[in-house]
């Protein structure tokens, strides 16, 4: 039988104060059910906490060590009641979750403001990586919730859709195609070609559409930011894909955003979180934050199963 916390809130009990009787009403016991938890405490331990006489009550030298012990085993117990009931309320804790870089820059900002003027004392970690680092680091559980493209393939991660992206094309301002609405994805491929380093989803999107239409893809340059890719866009040295929550944030860079057709490319973009593991308080509120964001009519419920 091992030590229970009602025996050691017994012992402290009447430690501190010197009497069973007094002790008895702090703890809302009966003095005999106080007995019983000190013998049965003492038993346990292997001797004697007490030395009692009809008119004293005093700790044995084994007591007086153990006191300390257990006042510290009852303070341990209630900070770490009161922490985990923070985490619970929301009161304190840390949210690791990881967006594609376009999320991340051009809409979670908007979604984050929201979530902090409600829960001002959670820390966010932000992985702002590409696609398929961010279903990584969810599979792994090194995040808890991700925002990316929906691959249709991840059996283990659930997913709910928020919107769809189209695919636009980016080209320069004086690019013979920018007179248009929209642009062709045959016209575009006409011209050099700049994208993101692998692993990169929309590279791996605009492979198959030329695979399809049987088109050479063989981009003049790749790099790990898109922002770079805009701005080299912009000074002419060819053209590019991009989603179309970028829009705002390419013509930041001088470049120009064309709706690009036949075919006309969407890719669904949604939250992502490990099934048959129960998200935290934290994480499973942001989540309700970043629906409600796009009013979305989806169920919530904790149990992700």
């Amino acid at each position: 039988m091992g030590v229970t916390i009602k025996q050691i809130n017994a012992f402290v009990a009447i430690a501190k104060s010197r009497s069973f009787a007094e002790a008895s009403g702090q703890l809302h016991l009966s003095q005999p059910a106080l007995s019983i938890a000190i013998k049965n405490l003492e038993e346990v331990l292997g001797g004697s906490l007490f030395t009692r006489s009809t008119r004293t009550l005093e700790l044995t030298p084994e007591g007086k060590v153990f006191l300390p012990v257990a006042q510290r085993l009852l303070d341990d117990l209630d900070h770490a009641m009161e922490d985990i009931s923070n985490l619970f309320s929301l009161k304190q804790g840390t949210l690791s979750m990881a967006a594609m870089p376009f999320f991340a820059a051009s809409i979670l900002p908007d979604i984050l403001v929201s979530y902090q003027s409600q829960h001002p004392n959670i820390s966010i970690r932000l992985h702002d990586i590409v696609n398929e680092l961010v279903i990584e680091e969810v599979r792994s559980g090194r995040v808890e919730i991700g925002l990316c493209f929906h691959s249709g393939k991840d059996e283990d991660l659930e997913f709910t859709p928020l919107f769809s992206e189209e695919l636009m094309a980016l080209l320069p301002v004086d690019h013979p195609l920018a007179d248009g609405d929209e642009v062709n994805w045959v016209d575009l491929f006409n011209y050099p070609f700049l994208t993101l380093l692998q692993p990169s989803s929309i590279q791996d999107t605009v492979k198959k559409v030329a695979k399809k239409l049987d088109l050479t893809f063989s981009p003049y340059i790749e790099t790990h930011q898109l922002s770079t890719v805009g701005y080299m866009i912009a000074s002419g040295l060819g053209v590019g894909i991009i989603p179309q929550s970028c829009h705002e944030q390419m013509i930041k860079t001088g470049a120009i955003c064309k709706k690009l057709v036949n075919p006309v490319i969407s890719e669904q973009v949604g939250i992502i979180h490990r099934k048959r593991h129960a998200l935290s308080s934290a994480a499973f509120s942001m989540k309700h934050q970043i629906i409600k964001h796009y009013q979305k009519d989806i169920p919530l419920n904790n149990d992700n199963i």
